[in-house]
């Protein structure tokens, strides 16, 4: 197969391209969540993301939560934003952080103006944006262009043996054409951290990840773990599936990243990379909706998530791609598997092959194509919340 040379994507203000074209009502806090579902539902084509923080957070918490609200609102498959907030300050900190990249952004607090007149003249505003975006053209970008995160989830015997190794053949094939990529899910590489370390691409960027795990082990496994993470890490899912430990199941993790590619950086949780095109990792829980809401903040425009037992989810602007090699899994959950790679198992495909396909309908999502789980409404947008507010 020839590996592609370019796709069809928004070219924004700041030079970065989307896959999609989203105009996102944006709600600093829970209680403006009602605000902007009522903007969204008035004007069509907008989507608002409801979130349940962003009130009383202090520190390296609300540090997170400013990163990962501008972080959406930059992403490229996002056209423009309307931020709603209880008050002026934090909502324009929002905006102002949205502004850089050129895109149309406008705040509206709910204080000292009402939720009427807030949703009348965000409703405004909306129909404004959505209208003005359903006018911008896809157009051909080359293929350095394209930031894809990758995630496994409901990971079982055929996830380390199938999918995730397709994954892995995409970012060996995809990385030398100068994308930018990210893996995370910092716990579940315990019992796999000394192999990852080696996988930095120098021995400054293989420790970074290894100090990153290992402060999340100490500050947030260790306080709070009971006798040991079963059902949790492995997960029951996980167990049903064939996984009997945290290290079989980190091992088959890993296989996303390929056997010849090396990240070059780790990142905080949601924090864009800056060291230019390459793998990276991120400091992630593991709870899929999470992790994919951090990678999106940080501007990733596209996910392939790799399933075993079968993971529905999805994110509201990053468009999730899925693929399992569990033959039950393709039969009994068909409508969320954009790709089936079982015949790796049945020795009718080859790595090779399935990376091909991956590839394939990776592009064929960046050029419009709806995922399964965009077809079927998933849009679950799930912030990180590092401790309890004040």
């Amino acid at each position: 197969m020839a590996l592609p040379k370019s796709f069809n994507g928004y070219r924004r203000e700041n030079g970065r391209v989307g896959v999609r074209n989203h105009v996102v009502i944006l709600p600093l806090d829970d209680l403006s969540n009602a605000a902007c579902e009522k903007i969204a539902n008035n004007v069509k084509g907008t989507i608002a993301l409801p979130h349940h923080y962003g009130r009383l957070q202090f520190g390296a918490d609300l540090d997170l939560h400013f990163r990962t609200l501008i972080g959406t609102g930059c992403n490229p498959n996002v056209a423009a934003v309307v931020v709603v907030g209880i008050e002026m300050g934090w909502t324009s900190r929002i905006v102002d952080g949205i502004a850089k990249t050129g895109k149309p952004v406008e705040g509206f607090a709910l204080e000292r103006n009402g939720e009427h007149k807030v949703v009348m003249e965000g409703s405004r505003i909306a129909q404004e944006y959505v209208q003005n975006a359903s006018e911008i053209q896809r157009e051909e970008c080359p293929v350095e262009d394209l930031w894809v995160s990758v995630k496994c989830g409901e990971s079982d015997t055929t996830s380390g043996l199938g999918s995730n190794p397709t994954v892995g053949n995409f970012i060996d094939k995809m990385d030398p054409l100068g994308i930018t990529s990210c893996f995370g899910e910092t716990s579940e590489i315990t019992g796999a951290e000394e192999v990852c370390k080696e996988r930095g691409a120098t021995p400054e960027a293989g420790q970074k990840f290894f100090d990153t795990w290992q402060a999340y082990m100490d500050e947030v496994i260790e306080p709070h773990k009971t006798s040991d993470l079963s059902d949790s890490q492995p997960t029951k899912g996980n167990i049903e599936g064939g996984l009997t430990t945290i290290e079989e199941k980190a091992f088959g993790n890993l296989e996303k990243i390929g056997k010849k590619t090396s990240y070059i950086d780790v990142l905080e949780p949601a924090e864009e990379p800056s060291k230019g095109a390459g793998l990276y990792f991120m400091d992630t829980s593991s709870a899929a909706a999470e992790c994919v809401t951090l990678q999106a903040a940080a501007g990733f425009a596209v996910h392939l998530f790799p399933t075993g037992q079968g993971n529905v989810i999805g994110n509201p602007i990053e468009p999730v791609i899925k693929l399992t090699a569990n033959p039950r899994t393709a039969r009994e959950m068909g409508e969320h598997v954009d790709l089936d790679v079982s015949g790796i198992l049945r020795r009718e495909m080859n790595f090779d092959e399935a990376g091909d396909r991956l590839i394939d309908i990776t592009m064929r999502t960046c050029n419009g194509r709806l995922t399964c789980a965009e077809a079927l409404g998933h849009r679950e947008f799930v912030m990180t919340k590092l401790y309890r507010s004040a």
